[in-house]
This record gives C-alpha cells, sequence and structure tokens, in this order.
C-alpha cells in the first residue's frame, strides 16, 4: 500500500498578510479571493515530469536548440 500524510494542522499563510500586498492594493487588483476550497492535483512522491520532446525536430532545428539551451 502506499500512503502519504499531509500536515493539516498548520496555518497556511495568506497572500493579504503580507505588508507588500498592503503597501500597494492597487497595484495588485487580481489576486484572487481566499476560497473555502483550495484546488490542487496530488502528485505520486517521487515522482519527475516526463522529459520527452513535445515534437519530432530536424537534426538542424535540433542543434540549433541545444545550441541556445
Amino acid at each position: 500500500f502506499l500512503a502519504t500524510i499531509h500536515d493539516t494542522t498548520s496555518e497556511v499563510p495568506y497572500i493579504h498578510d503580507q505588508p507588500i500586498v498592503s503597501e500597494f492594493p492597487d497595484e495588485l487588483p487580481g489576486i484572487p479571493p481566499v476560497r473555502e476550497v483550495k484546488f490542487n492535483i496530488e502528485l505520486i512522491p517521487g515522482s519527475e515530469p516526463i522529459s520527452k520532446a513535445p515534437y519530432r525536430m530536424a537534426p538542424i532545428e535540433l542543434k540549433e536548440l541545444k545550441d541556445q539551451l
């Protein structure tokens, strides 16, 4: 069996409690309100993102991409 443990007793700091947000409320109008239900995607512990190219590239394009990265 696989089990994960989530600490639900710790307080989560709210963005509105940050001093910089209080100083510039007009600059940050797009902050979403605090919601009762929070959405997140649970990941399998220890999993890594898939490292596969999204599409095939011509060899010369692939070389150029690797040179730029």
